[in-house]
Parts: C-alpha cells; structure tokens; sequence
C-alpha cells in the first residue's frame, strides 16, 4: 500500500512538473486579472476607449442611437455624404464642431474628418496593416504612421500613452472583427492660412 501511495505522489510531481510551464503559459495568454485573452483585454480597451463612438455606423434605438453591430467599427458609410455645414457656424465665438447621426463625420476649425474603417477588409480597411503600422499610427498621430497629421476629434494623443502590450491587445482585437468593405473618403484638412 505505501509503494502505490509513493508511486502514485511521484507519478503527480512528473505531472505538475510537466504541466507547471503550461499553466503558467496559459496563464500569461490570458492576462491580467482575469481579462481572458489578449482578443479579449483588446476588446475591453475598445471599448472603454470609445471607439465605437466615432468608428461604428449607428443605428437609432428608443435608447437612442446604438453602434450597428453589422458595420462596427467600419468608419464613416462611404455612401452618406456629409451635408453642406452652413457658414459662419464655427468659430470662437460659435459652434467648435458639428458632427453627421452617426458621429462618423465632422467639421471644425481643423477641416473635415471622417473615421476610418477599422475593420479588417484588405481592400478598403485595417486587412493589410500590420501590430507595428497601428502602433505607430496612434504614437506619432500621422496617417499610415507617416503621411498628413490625423485629425480631431481623434484623441491619439492619449491612445499614444497606452503600453504596447495594450496596443497590441487593441490590434488583436481589430483583426477578430468581421471585415466590413467600406471605402471611406478622405479627411479635408482645412485649408491653411497664408
């Protein structure tokens, strides 16, 4: 009896032993307290990071108006044009910006921005970046990480103090999406003084 006592408690120290660098792998994939997987950490940080907000289509509800789970996060609806902003509604002393139903389109002082498609179509979104083109996206605030200044409202100034770990999280998230084709016009920057 006390060798398949003794057997048997050697035969569970090879087990943990063997299986102690697994849990604790899996532990690491899932993340901190208890956030699951970096998909879901990413979500999470999307989500309280408000992209929605401003990326998704919407649809309205007796709430209000919610984000359209068939186009999140798929940026301004590349067939509503924005209307015409009546003159003389923005200035110091007037409106700082107007924004379309869907909160995808505005106008300000800085030009006319649209939300790009965050969804990752290969053609028309996020399907041909890659973790280290969105990283450097929201750190330095330039287009494609490199072309014209990225417009407000987009707050990437804040999204630029998150940890790459959080950034890459946010990215994993974006590539889980349903990829939604969707060709978003071009933001204006307004035109500059002379």
């Amino acid at each position: 009896m006390t060798r398949t006592v003794v057997a048997g408690c050697a035969i569970l120290g090879l087990f943990a032993l063997f299986l102690a660098p697994a849990a604790s792998l899996a532990a690491k994939k899932k993340g901190p307290k208890g956030m699951g997987s970096m998909v879901e950490r990413g979500q999470y940080l999307v989500t309280v990071g408000a992209c929605n907000d401003c990326h998704s289509p919407k649809k309205m509800t007796p709430n209000g108006p919610v984000p359209d789970e068939t186009r999140l996060l798929s940026g301004q609806p590349a067939d509503e044009r924005l209307p015409e902003a009546p003159p003389n509604i923005i200035g110091p002393d007037k409106w700082g910006a107007i924004t379309n139903n869907h909160f995808t389109g505005w106008v300000g002082p800085w030009g006319t921005s649209y939300a790009p498609n965050l969804s990752p179509d290969l053609d028309t979104g996020t399907g041909a970046w890659n973790e280290e083109l969105f990283i450097t996206i929201l750190r330095t605030g330039k287009f494609m990480g490199s072309g014209r200044d990225i417009l407000p409202p987009m707050p990437w100034y804040n999204y630029a103090k998150l940890t790459d770990a959080d950034l890459k999280a946010m990215f994993a998230y974006l590539r889980s999406l349903k990829p939604v084709k969707n060709l978003v016009p071009p933001s204006v920057p307004a035109p500059r003084p002379n």
